[in-house]
């Protein structure tokens, strides 16, 4: 989860520093406006691009961990189920 914050800290100061950088760039305001807003927009479609990509990953891992949760519970299912066969086995 460390990983995460740093890559949105990361993105986040990016986005400042491009912001400042076209706020303070010599050019009339509607330019700057249409800067800002395409900027804005790539970084959205950045920030979502890594987000999705965040949340498959995400998504594997708990897939993959269910599957092994599944064989487990299976493998001790089934030695729960020999050890009572054996059990009855014995006793008779």
């Amino acid at each position: 989860m460390k990983t995460s914050k740093v890559v949105l800290g990361v993105l986040a100061g990016v986005a400042a520093g491009a912001l400042l950088g076209v706020l303070f760039a010599p050019e009339k305001g509607s330019k700057t406006r249409k800067k800002i807003l395409r900027k804005g927009e790539n970084y959205a479609d950045e920030l979502k691009n890594k987000f999705d990509s965040y949340v498959d990953t995400l998504q594997e891992k708990f897939d993959a961990t269910t599957k092994q949760a599944e064989k487990i519970f299976q493998s001790k299912k089934s030695n729960y189920a020999e050890t009572l066969s054996e059990q009855k086995n014995g006793n008779s």
